[in-house]
C-alpha cells in the first residue's frame, strides 16, 4: 500500500487528527497573520486610489475574498459531509462541523463589507438582486447547519442531518459564482494575499475546532479523558 494512502487511513482515526492538527495550527495561524498584515499594507499603503470609487473602493480588498472563502468553505464542507455519508467517517463529519461557523463568518463579513462599499457607491445599502440575495442564502444555509448540529443530541443522526443539509444547499454555490462578474481591478496584489490570509486562517481555525469537536465526541476514550484532564491542569488558576 503506498505511504500516501497509508498515512491517510492512520490520520482518519480522531486521536491521530487531533494530534496533528495540534502541530499544524500554530503554522498557518502565523501563515494567516502574516498574509493578512502583508495585505492590509497593500492595500492601505501601496494600491493607489481609485479614480471614481475614491477610498472606499480599498474595503474590497476584504470583500472579495471574504465571499470567494465563503463559497469555497461550504463547497468542502458539502465534500466532507459526502465523504461521511458514503463511508460513514466520523473525522469527516466532524470537519464538516468545524467549516461551518468559519464559512458562516466569511458570508456575513462579505455581506457586511458589500454593504458599506455599496452606500457611496451604488447609493443603498442592499438591494435584492442575484448576487446579494444569493449570499445571503448561504449565510442563512451555513447557520442552519450550526443550528441543526446543536439541537440533535444524537450525535450520529445529526452527523446525517446536517450532512443533507450542507448537500442541498451546495446547489447555491453556483448561483452565487455565476451571478458575480469581478472586474479586472479587483484582483490586484492585495486581494490576493487577502485571500490567502484567509485560506491560513480558515484551516487554522478548522484544525482549532475540529479539535474541540473530537474531545467531545471522544470524551468517554481514555485517551480523550487525559487529554482533557492535562487541559484543565494546564489552565491558570
Amino acid at each position: 500500500m503506498p505511504m500516501s494512502i497509508s498515512a491517510c487511513l492512520r490520520y482518519a482515526a480522531p486521536q491521530a487528527f487531533y494530534a496533528l492538527a495540534g502541530r499544524l495550527v500554530p503554522w498557518f495561524a502565523a501563515a494567516a497573520a502574516a498574509a493578512a498584515a502583508a495585505g492590509l499594507y497593500v492595500a492601505f499603503f501601496v494600491a493607489p486610489t481609485d479614480a471614481q470609487q475614491g477610498e472606499v473602493y480599498r474595503i474590497i480588498f476584504v470583500h472579495v475574498p471574504a465571499a470567494w472563502m465563503s463559497m469555497f468553505i461550504y463547497v468542502v464542507m458539502a465534500f466532507w459531509a459526502a465523504v461521511g455519508l458514503a463511508f460513514n467517517t466520523r473525522l469527516s463529519f466532524m470537519l464538516a462541523h468545524a467549516l461551518a461557523p468559519t464559512g458562516a463568518l466569511f458570508a456575513f463579513l462579505a455581506l457586511w463589507t458589500g454593504a458599506i462599499w455599496g452606500k457611496p457607491t451604488w447609493g443603498a445599502w442592499w438591494v435584492w438582486d442575484a448576487r446579494l440575495t444569493s449570499e445571503l442564502i448561504l449565510l442563512f444555509l451555513y447557520l442552519g447547519y450550526v443550528a441543526l448540529n446543536a439541537s440533535i443530541d444524537d450525535p450520529r443522526r445529526g452527523d446525517r442531518a446536517c450532512a443533507l443539509l450542507a448537500l442541498a444547499g451546495a446547489v447555491n454555490v453556483p448561483v452565487i459564482y455565476h451571478s458575480v462578474q469581478w472586474s479586472p481591478m479587483l484582483h490586484q496584489s492585495a486581494s490576493m494575499l487577502m485571500a490567502l490570509a484567509f485560506w491560513m486562517y480558515s484551516i487554522a481555525m478548522a484544525l482549532a475546532r475540529v479539535r474541540c469537536v473530537i474531545l467531545e465526541r471522544e470524551q468517554e476514550s481514555a485517551w480523550a479523558g487525559a487529554e482533557f484532564r492535562g487541559a484543565l491542569q494546564a489552565r491558570p488558576a
